[in-house]
């Protein structure tokens, strides 16, 4: 695997859900605690977890718009890309380990596979909306650890995000 330089400068946009993360304290959901020889605590209402899960969505989103993925090339110079029900996913891996495994399931391990390391949000805010119709990134794509990162308002440019009609 070879690496082809970096693509890391550039104004770093934001995400609104970036917004969750500075919740004032009040309004943060109260993680259960539970004493030692105390009965359990009661389990969240739907509306807890869900306000857990975006907040831990929005963290995830936030480390993934700083770091630095890997994004390899497929056999035409363009980045590796896949579709599925209408949906173009640009794949990034977290580091070669996970690029080489994902070379490994395509049958594809044998060959030199170039990659270039691109910032997250530079994916989502330039890469993504230069695809024709809706895209978003696949983060190890084929892993169990992987996670997409959907074209939605919020993640992407709202240009580009298929819930405000924004695609090309």
């Amino acid at each position: 695997m070879r690496g082809n330089g970096d693509e890391t400068s550039g104004p770093d946009r934001p995400s609104r859900l970036t917004e969750l993360v500075d919740w004032p304290e009040a309004e943060r959901p109260a993680a259960p605690q539970e004493a030692p020889g105390a009965a359990p605590a009661p389990a969240l209402a739907p509306l807890d977890e869900l306000a857990i899960a975006r907040r831990r969505f929005a963290m995830l989103l936030g480390e993934f718009r700083r770091t630095a993925v890997l994004v390899p090339f497929d056999a035409y110079g363009s980045l590796w890309t896949a579709e599925q029900d209408g949906v173009r996913w640009i794949c990034a891996f977290s580091d070669e380990e996970a690029l080489a495994r994902f070379a490994r399931a395509q049958g594809d391990a044998g060959r030199e596979w170039t990659y270039r390391t691109i910032l997250g949000a530079r994916l989502l805010d330039v890469m993504v909306p230069m695809l024709p119709g809706p895209a978003g990134v696949a983060l190890d794509a084929g892993s169990a650890e992987g996670m997409l990162f959907p074209p939605v308002k919020g993640i992407v440019p709202d240009s580009a995000a298929v819930d405000l009609g924004g695609t090309q």
